[in-house]
């Protein structure tokens, strides 16, 4: 993702001013002072203050939180959790200074959710052999572990998702895309333009017509997109756009009489975005997902009546009902469970590559309910790429479909082709 402007009715104040400045969490009660001096720590680059926020508030919020119920029962494996979120402002200059101010810190796991900035560090961790996270945003082909040793974008690539629609929309035409035409509408920047690739190889192999509709940053100017889409008459669309972008979708789609509940869009569409399309209005719209969503998950319902039940969490309540802050319960997860069994199988130090064999080894991986299984070896960093896909129904979201990945053959073939590409300067 890269927007330069993002609405500021997105903002979230309260986590604003705590997040402009550094927010460490500190290790609480169950980690004797001793275990203190031996933490672990997690660089959060963020944006907070430009265009991520209306995302990294809850992402962030649902890091601190886990972090603070893992330290309040003992830590991992003995040791505290430190989260450390400094902002980047989304500019990749500035989130490589805070990459390298944190290396100098002792911080060697770092995640940046900004595709931009992502790929502004992804070499200088990769020389230094330090652990990028990378789940839900930058280069879909880093899930090639044999190119992209240090690098874990754990979840689907944007490739997978943009696949794994492709193949929901396939059932839904009854098992043949011979004479489907499937629309693309998409910021017409690196995120947006992440997919396109991949959908043209499933183009050629399945038969169906692809149209484009790019549209401007920020999103706001749809008019002329949605005009042709209404002369092309797709069967469906699918979406890469973000926050205020499907807004301004749902409008048109109505002023062009395209049916709402054959719009399909990425993980990045959330609560917020219904209540500003309208409940209602948004009946029947459909969005691509990596983790479960709401507060019918386990590791949600602890920290609800655990900490803010009690007035002890760590940011506004009201973020704990988004997918964003389930996201970063999930990448937060997986990370924690990765380190545990480091240490365990290794002892401390916790080091570079004691995480990266950790990872590696991570199999059947759903943190209880909250997320896709992942299993990741040396070859996938990513996991496996499963998504599903759900369906609003005014009052909530519905699965359609169980946790999967399809056309991993083709999907793997622009992995190892782009791959192939990357090289250290």
């Amino acid at each position: 993702m890269d927007v330069n402007k993002r609405e500021r009715e997105m903002k979230t104040k309260p986590f604003m001013k705590a997040a402009g400045l550094a927010i460490t969490l500190a290790a609480v009660a169950g980690v004797t002072a001793a275990q203190a001096e031996e933490s672990i720590r997690f660089g959060l680059c963020f944006d907070v203050s430009k265009s991520y926020t209306f995302v990294s508030p809850q992402v962030a919020q649902g890091a601190q939180d886990l972090a603070m119920h893992v330290n309040a029962n003992g830590g991992i494996e003995g040791h505290p959790v430190k989260i450390i979120v400094r902002d980047t402002g989304n500019e990749p200059q500035r989130g490589v200074e805070c990459y390298e101010q944190m290396k100098r810190e002792g911080v060697f796991m770092f995640y940046f959710l900004s595709t931009p900035v992502t790929n502004a560090v992804l070499p200088r961790a990769t020389k230094d052999r330090n652990i990028l996270m990378q789940s839900f945003v930058g280069r879909g082909d880093a899930v090639d572990g044999e190119v992209f040793d240090w690098v874990f974008p754990v979840g689907p690539t944007y490739w997978q998702q943009a696949a794994n629609a492709v193949a929901f929309i396939k059932g839904q035409l009854g098992g043949n895309l011979g004479k489907a035409k499937i629309g693309f509408i998409y910021l017409d920047y690196p995120f947006g333009q992440e997919p396109i690739a991949t959908l043209k190889a499933l183009a050629e192999k399945e038969g169906f017509a692809l149209e484009l509709y790019p549209v401007p940053l920020p999103g706001s100017d749809q008019a002329g997109a949605w005009s042709k889409i209404r002369r092309d008459n797709p069967d469906y669309v699918i979406s890469w756009l973000l926050a205020g972008g499907h807004v301004v979708a749902s409008k048109e789609m109505r002023r062009n009489r395209f049916p709402i509940d054959r719009y399909l869009t990425s993980n990045w569409l959330n609560e917020v975005d219904i209540v500003n399309i309208g409940a209602e209005e948004a009946k029947g719209i459909l969005r691509s997902t990596n983790v479960a969503g709401g507060q019918d998950v386990a590791i949600v319902k602890t920290m609800l009546e655990t900490y803010y039940a009690n007035g002890k969490g760590s940011g506004p309540e009201n973020l704990v009902r988004d997918v964003y802050y389930n996201t970063g319960l999930a990448i937060y997860s997986t990370a924690f469970e990765a380190a545990r069994m480091a240490i365990k199988e290794k002892g401390w130090p916790l080091t570079p590559e004691t995480m990266k064999t950790a990872y590696e080894a991570l199999s059947e991986y759903d943190a209880n309910g909250l997320m896709a299984p992942v299993t990741v070896t040396p070859t996938d960093h990513g996991g496996g790429g499963k998504t599903r896909i759900e369906q609003w129904n005014g009052k909530t979201w519905v699965p359609l479909t169980d946790w999967n990945a399809d056309y991993l053959d083709v999907v793997w073939e622009e992995v190892k082709h782009s791959s192939k590409t990357f090289s250290v300067k």
